[in-house]
């Protein structure tokens, strides 16, 4: 079973920055894209950031401008940078990935901007 996990969360002041990674269990070349969603208290949850296979990324228009999908492939990690960060960023950020046989999860991460 793929196992994804997250670090990176935490408090930080608008206008700050915040490194999330999503380590997983094998080799992220199995997946057809990863990524992140987020989901803040009473919303739903939504795309944040993609990065296919072939190293293409898509943004939500909240993030574009401001968030950098990328990974490293040595170490099957994904990562997102997120910059300029703003109080409407706070939420439980997961990752995903995504292959053929369906999509796995990770447990989470919090990200609070608060001042």
């Amino acid at each position: 079973q793929v196992q994804l996990v997250e670090s990176g969360g935490g408090l930080v002041q608008p206008g700050g920055s915040l490194r999330l990674s999503c380590a997983a269990s094998e080799s992220i070349f199995n997946f057809n894209a990863m990524g992140w969603y987020r989901q803040a208290p009473g919303k739903r949850r939504e795309l944040v950031a993609g990065i296919l296979s072939s190293g293409a990324t898509n943004y939500a228009d909240s993030a574009k401008g401001r968030f950098v999908a990328s990974r490293d492939d040595a170490k099957n990690t994904v990562y997102l940078q997120m910059n300029s960060l703003k109080f409407e960023d706070t939420a439980v950020y997961y990752c995903y990935g995504r292959q053929v046989t369906g999509t796995s999860w990770g447990r989470g991460t919090q990200v609070t901007v608060s001042s």
